[in-house]
């Protein structure tokens, strides 16, 4: 509930705040409404060993979205991004995202949020729509992941990133090495948390995390994350039937990333490692619906996950990249006897990524990938040649 209070209290500051600066100002003239717009662009060919419809990895129930891209031709996700200063206390930023998978368009809204520009002693707001500030992944957008998707440890724990409908609070410390602590309050309709229990109010979550230069070359920036959400009625599709589950769960992410350039001019060369752990605890009741009759037992996980990656761009507009993915599980599903997706946790899913992508400029990007997934019990050679580009004004992305 501290949590709750702290979060809530900051917002009220900043709204009023810029409210009672807005009435001082006056009415604000239509030539400074100036959004920045950009469009990125986001398409793919993929083909896969496997049939991509199978697709599972053991041990971790999946999110509906979560997965792989269809195979053949599709266009991943296209974005539409419209963000401005509202006025001297407000920025406000909206993402709508346009999937078009197998003769079907789908459109989503991944983010819609305010900030604020102007509070005291470091502290910022920001309230909406938006994608949660735990992990380091967590953070971008597709179009700027170094690889054409998702580490597995997302994938199996995230859906692929936590987006939801809440309110965060940040404090950026007066200290020369960066340092800085937030806290946000979720909706809970998102994936892992699931219902929007406790009236709306269903997850929150704790981060802190520094960085800093060693000389002039090198960069860091570290990270501890805290997700902690309730599930209520979340249904599962299980072989012969459906599962409802009710509980609640925790993730704890610890993340590293280290970056060099000559000087810190990363236009001919640049270095990029990015790591993180992730461990997830859930538990609840777990009742089945079927074929044999109904059936009510419980469900209790303890997922690990891990990711290392690192890319070199050895020369002007041409990087190579490797990552290695690993995960394990250790499931119970008591009192039930049907097959759910908590089953074939004895086995530690991995997956080897190798990319080289070429970027013509700052605003257009072809990337070919291969990836061996041993996901499941049999392995899957995945190949994918991905195009992102991008069209009007788009600000720089984040460490």
């Amino acid at each position: 509930m501290r949590v709750h209070t702290l979060l809530v209290s900051l917002l009220a500051v900043a709204v009023t705040g810029g409210l009672a600066d807005a009435r001082a100002q006056g009415v604000i003239s239509g030539n400074e409404f100036n959004p920045a717009i950009s469009l990125i662009l986001d398409g793919q060919y993929s083909s896969y060993s496997n049939d991509a419809e199978d697709y599972e990895i053991s041990g971790f129930p999946l999110d509906e979205e979560a997965g792989l891209t269809a195979e053949g031709f599709s266009l991943d996700e296209s974005e539409l991004n419209i963000s401005a200063n509202v006025d001297d206390q407000f920025y406000g930023y909206a993402d709508i995202v346009f999937t078009d998978t197998e003769g079907e368009t789908e459109v989503e809204l991944e983010e819609a949020y305010f900030e604020t520009l102007a509070l005291p002693a470091g502290l910022a707001v920001k309230g909406g729509k938006f994608l949660s500030g735990i992990g380091y992944h967590n953070a971008f957008h597709p179009h700027s992941w170094d690889f054409s998707d998702e580490p597995l440890a997302y994938r199996g724990m995230l859906g692929k990133a936590f987006t939801d409908v809440g309110v965060q609070g940040r404090w950026v410390a007066p200290t020369d090495l960066f340092l800085t602590f937030g806290g946000e309050l979720f909706r809970g309709d998102s994936y892992p948390a699931l219902g929007s229990a406790n009236d709306g109010t269903g997850a929150f979550s704790l981060f802190a995390k520094a960085g800093g230069d060693v000389g002039a070359s090198n960069s860091w920036k570290a990270g501890l994350s805290w997700l902690s959400y309730d599930v209520e009625d979340a249904g599962l599709e299980v072989e012969d039937g459906d599962l409802l589950l009710n509980g609640d769960g925790d993730l704890y992410i610890a993340e590293f990333v280290w970056k060099w350039a000559p000087n810190g001019n990363p236009r001919e060369r640049n270095f990029k490692f990015q790591t993180e752990f992730l461990h997830r605890e859930e538990d609840g009741d777990a009742d089945f619906d079927g074929l044999g009759g109904p059936q009510s037992g419980g469900y209790d996980t303890d997922q690990d996950g891990l990711y290392l990656q690192a890319v070199y761009q050895f020369m002007p507009r041409w990087r190579v990249g490797v990552r290695y993915d690993w995960l394990s599980a250790d499931n119970d599903t008591p009192g039930l006897s049907v097959t759910t997706p908590f089953d074939g946790d004895d086995r530690e899913p991995d997956r080897y990524t190798f990319m080289v992508d070429f970027s013509n400029s700052e605003f257009s990007r072809l990337r070919l990938q291969v990836s061996e997934d041993n996901s499941s019990s049999d392995s899957d050679t995945q190949f994918v040649l991905q195009y992102v580009l991008s069209i009007g004004a788009h600000g720089a992305h984040a460490f």
